[in-house]
């Protein structure tokens, strides 16, 4: 949204868009847990031709530029400096889940208004199978070459032909070294000591794919399983032996239960449980992080173009504006996750960015994380989420 002046809006506000606003945007915290009507409102979406403008061959920018994204989910001097440097103004709108934005794309049918959106990876490739997102012109993104390979290619888009990596991250969690003494080091401890000295102190992420995932990861099962037997053992672990232990189901531990220390364990996302330790001002040195282990996941958030874009020349400008390097080391800094910009880190420490650990990551450790995809389980593992809350009293 712009202000009356024709300056950049940000839609949240002020005095809390480096907390409040950040939490908003991190992750698609319902878009798992809306993932099978996502899946069926796509299936019910058979590919046709949509609405559309001409491709961006590198003319002229667009006066304008309409971006769909997570809340709050980039510098306000990077999308400033945009507009300052290049001409087109920015509105900024926002949404909750993946599943609201591809159903305002769905409904619009090409004529949505946007030119940005920020689905998850497991969403790209059935929005475009579903004729929901323009290809890229790659040659309008030269700072491509300023991206890490690590993450280019995922599976989800094997040549980026669709999207191209905004930011990710992963799944661990932290605990309070006051109440529990000794080291946790996995998942199998973390659920241990939910059972124990965390019992009733205990928190989860509120997403059907981390809290189910966390049998999984512990069990070394493939996350992305739709055998029967092994999705009926994860149910009768989850609800039967750790829900009576859990006290919240909290996707934003950073914003409110970490600095409170209202729990003593709580699963998070590594940027979450970064912030929250940061704004901790009561013995922060007791708050501990653990990268799930001896599995997690890697989530992506990507640009992509929705189809029939009003602005296609604008919206790749910015894609290349944020690989700048100083842009997306503000990006960095803002949100607390990693761009995928290739020597990013090395920049963060010459910036002194403090905790850097909780947004990079070695080889060994990234070998472990894994993306989760949209399978025909995922109803039945929104079901499982749902007992296992109804069976902790949430």
């Amino acid at each position: 949204m712009t202000s009356p002046d024709g300056g950049l809006r940000i839609l949240a506000h002020a005095s809390a868009a480096r907390t409040i606003g950040r939490e908003i945007s991190r992750r698609r915290f319902l878009g798992f847990a809306a993932a099978a009507s996502s899946v069926g409102l796509l299936a019910a979406c058979a590919p046709s031709a949509q609405a559309g403008t001409a491709p961006a061959t590198g003319g002229a920018l667009e006066p304008k530029l309409s971006i769909f994204t997570w809340g709050d989910y980039d510098a306000p001097e990077v999308l400033e400096g945009f507009t300052d440097a290049l001409g087109p103004k920015i509105t900024l709108s926002s949404f909750s889940s993946n599943e609201e934005m591809v159903a305002k794309l769905v409904g619009a049918r090409g004529t949505s208004g946007y030119d940005l959106v920020v689905p998850t990876g497991s969403f790209v490739q059935p929005m475009a199978d579903h004729g929901l997102l323009e290809k890229l012109n790659h040659d309008l993104i030269p700072n491509l070459k300023h991206m890490d390979p690590e993450f280019l290619g995922r599976t989800f888009d094997p040549e980026n032909v669709y999207s191209i990596c905004k930011a990710w991250g992963t799944t661990g969690f932290v605990y309070d070294t006051e109440v529990i003494t000794r080291e946790l080091k996995d998942w199998n401890d973390f659920i241990d000591a939910a059972q124990n000295e965390a019992s009733g102190k205990t928190s989860m992420l509120d997403d059907p794919a981390e809290l189910t995932g966390l049998y999984f990861w512990a069990n070394g099962i493939d996350w992305n399983t739709t055998d029967p037997d092994e999705l009926d053992a994860a149910e009768a672990f989850l609800v039967n032996e750790l829900a009576p232990h859990i006290s919240a189901f909290d996707s934003n531990p950073g914003s409110g239960a970490i600095p409170q220390g209202t729990h003593a364990l709580l699963q998070s996302f590594n940027g979450d449980a970064r912030l929250g330790i940061l704004e901790t001002t009561n013995r922060p040195e007791r708050w501990k992080w653990v990268l799930g282990a001896p599995s997690t996941e890697l989530w992506m958030d990507n640009w992509a173009i929705p189809k029939g874009a009003p602005s296609p020349e604008a919206a790749h400008a910015f894609i290349n504006w944020v690989l700048e390097p100083e842009n997306a080391l503000a990006e960095v800094d803002y949100i607390g996750y990693h761009t995928g910009v290739a020597d990013i880190q090395s920049a963060a420490e010459e910036a002194g960015l403090e905790m850097l650990d909780l947004i990079f990551f070695d080889a060994e450790q990234l070998a472990t994380m894994h993306e989760g995809a949209l399978t025909e389980a995922q109803e039945r593992i929104v079901q499982i989420a749902t007992k296992v809350k109804a069976a902790a009293g949430a």
